[in-house]
């Protein structure tokens, strides 16, 4: 019933309501520039309709990945006997539909299907964006429908939501593609002081009320599955108390306490190569509202603090914080079921040898529980180091070849998988070929 309802929704927000968009250049929206406004129209030609592809060689080690219902921080996993394993195989196609609309809307509409996700096809995006005349001082935009708040500095401008100097994006912007994508609506508007350009955008929206779900029964992860209308994540192994309260997966997209949250964002561009965005959210759910299908409510809040710097002509530095809480069932002594602080940062640095980019990162993460059910074997702490190049063949075709090492300590991996140690070193090797017509 509530898949229907996301559709309903859905079809309600492209038809029925014209779109409040993003910024002239969100880092997950597709906008109009000045020049093509000036086309009314465009539903379906080459330029409105594109076709991404993603098919990779992946070896790996480490225990069962979370996918697969362990506590393993990516994707992949090893052969079960301590030693690596090996994939060849497709992991994403996803189709995009950008059409224009007339001179100040344009849509973003995308589908994907996902290895270890969904069975099938799903719906990934699904908004309108407003863009109108922008040589005034005060410059308004908005964006209307199922999308991803402005939050990752990793990904793409287009509308697949692809890592752009990776294969895999930190683990938070992994959890904002997994738990952080809202329907909704915001509004931005942009002016200049003197010689610093500020920017201001304010979101109200719904249907995330699940989110915290994952972040608190696995922890942080390193992957870019992307979360869809209308799949699940599967949870790991979860303890006595826990399995008799909630169903072994978590939806993506799901109003639960009909509260609207919302979300807001300050930017600053200096004269100098710098820009600094500071964001806030709040899904202001009910954690003690739930399903007959065992979908809780969660109280999800966190502060994120992007820094992009420009180090040179060939050199970006790019750098996230957040830190957070979240909160789900019913208090018992002062202290509801579950309670998971939580907070990460990474740096990042991408040069450019002419086509070629070579990308280093490295980040830490971790999360504390005081919740009355959940013990302190359910903290984790941990860090990763992740280097990477991207290759350009031609103009349909990139390479990305990535080597990622993640160490992790997790009390649940003894209490709850049975395993002999908390601790996991985690090595992942992946060859990466995107294609996009």
């Amino acid at each position: 019933m509530n898949h229907i309802r996301v559709w309903t929704v859905l079809l309600g927000t492209m038809i029925g309501m014209p779109a409040l968009a993003d910024e002239p250049a969100p880092a997950n929206a597709t906008t109009m520039s000045p020049s093509t406004a000036s086309t009314d129209f465009d539903l379906f030609s080459k330029n409105t309709v594109s076709v991404l592809a993603d098919w990779r060689l992946a070896v790996a080690n480490g225990a069962t990945s979370f996918v697969n219902g362990g506590f393993g921080k990516t994707r992949l996993q090893g052969d079960g006997n301590g030693g690596f394993s090996t994939i060849f195989a497709p992991f994403e196609a996803d189709v995009v539909w950008n059409p224009r609309l007339g001179k100040m809307f344009s849509a973003n509409v995308s589908g994907a299907w996902q290895r270890g996700h969904h069975d099938g096809f799903d719906l990934m995006e699904a908004f309108l964006n407003f863009l109108p005349d922008q040589s005034h001082r005060f410059r308004f935009s908005g964006r209307m429908g199922l999308m991803w708040p402005e939050i990752s500095l990793e990904h793409s401008t287009g509308g697949a939501w692809s890592v752009v100097n990776t294969i895999t994006p930190s683990v938070i912007n992994s959890w904002v593609g997994e738990e952080v994508k809202v329907l909704g609506t915001e509004i931005s508007v942009h002016t200049n002081l003197g010689d610093h350009d500020f920017g201001l955008t304010g979101g109200v929206f719904g249907w995330d009320d699940t989110s915290g779900t994952l972040l608190s029964f696995r922890g942080w992860a390193l992957n870019d599955i992307k979360s869809t209308a209308l799949g699940s994540f599967r949870l790991p192994p979860l303890n006595n108390f826990i399995t008799l309260l909630q169903q072994h997966k978590t939806d993506n997209t799901i109003e639960i306490d009909h509260q609207p949250g919302w979300y807001a964002r300050l930017d600053w561009h200096p004269p100098q190569p710098v820009d600094v965005a500071l964001f806030y959210y709040d899904n202001r759910g009910n954690p003690q509202a739930f399903t007959a299908a065992d979908q809780w409510g969660w109280r999800t809040r966190f502060w994120n603090l992007s820094v992009n710097v420009r180090l040179g002509r060939r050199t970006k530095l790019l750098a996230q914080g957040m830190t957070g809480s979240t909160i789900m069932g019913f208090p018992e002594n002062g202290r509801n079921w579950v309670h998971t602080d939580f907070r990460s940062a990474y740096v990042l640095i991408v040069h450019d040898f002419g086509p070629l980019a070579l990308t280093g990162r490295i980040e830490g993460f971790q999360t504390r529980e005081h919740g009355s059910e959940m013990p302190p074997s359910n903290n984790e702490d941990g860090w990763a180091a992740t280097v990477a190049a991207r290759v350009p063949i031609d103009r349909y075709f990139t390479a990305f070849i990535e080597a990622m090492n993640v160490n992790s300590r997790r009390g649940t991996r003894v209490a709850l998988e049975g395993l002999a140690s908390p601790f996991e070193s985690q090595a992942v090797f992946q060859i990466s070929l995107r294609a996009k017509i």
